[in-house]
């Protein structure tokens, strides 16, 4: 009973405040998500198998955001490893270029 007491009379203590109101608990960290490496094997062989390359696709193929996944279709269109075959202002869909 004794020792309920003594916890229930300890409040936590707040954040430690860090300048400008931010608290240390509230700083942000950065993803670190870089681009794969676009002459791997493993990688060109992974994309050989999905029939329409879209983002929705690649996104979910290596488990990355669409924007990254968006950001990888572009620059392998910009390498001429895949080309742009249809889509609209929203979409894009792109599929391999022919070796």
């Amino acid at each position: 009973m004794e020792k309920q007491q003594v916890q229930q009379d300890k409040k936590p203590e707040p954040p430690v405040k860090k300048g400008k109101g931010k608290t240390v608990s509230e700083t942000k960290k950065s993803a670190g998500i870089g681009l794969p490496n676009f002459e791997d094997e493993k990688f060109m062989g992974e994309l050989s198998k999905i029939g329409a390359l879209t983002p929705y696709s690649i996104s979910n193929q290596f488990n990355v955001r669409l924007s990254v996944a968006r950001d990888i279709l572009e620059e392998l269109e910009r390498r001429r490893l895949i080309k742009s075959e249809g889509g609209n202002a929203r979409i894009k869909i792109y599929r391999l270029a022919a070796a």
